[in-house]
């Protein structure tokens, strides 16, 4: 089983930048390609950026130069750096871990509140 605890959450004004981190226990990280996703009220949870193990980086069109998801594969962490942030950026941001080896399974963070307003 593989807990997943997000941070870097908040308010910041638009044109801001905020840093998510995803720090994962549990499990193999290597095993796990990770993702960061969101979910804006009244709205499906969408994707937001992906990265496999080896580092090989996805991006949604809406976020494509403004965010960048790495990964730190000995502090089992991914992180997700926001610029330019726009008001529509606002969702709460969760992590997903989809494991890549053995049997598929997905695992969520709980959720960080990101919000984009003057």
């Amino acid at each position: 089983q593989v807990q997943l605890v997000e941070s870097g959450g908040g308010l910041v004004q638009p044109g801001g930048s905020l840093r998510l981190s995803c720090a994962a226990s549990g499990g193999s990280f290597f095993f796990y390609a990770m993702g960061w996703y969101r979910q804006a009220p009244g709205k499906q949870r969408e994707l937001v950026a992906t990265i496999t193990s080896p580092g090989t980086t996805n991006y949604a069109d809406s976020v494509k130069g403004r965010f960048t998801i790495s990964r730190d594969n000995a502090l089992n962490t991914v992180y997700l750096q926001m610029s330019s942030l726009k008001p529509e950026d606002t969702a709460v941001y969760y992590c997903n871990a989809h494991r890549v080896v053995g049997t598929s399974t997905d695992y969520w963070g709980q959720g960080t509140q990101v919000t984009v307003s003057s």
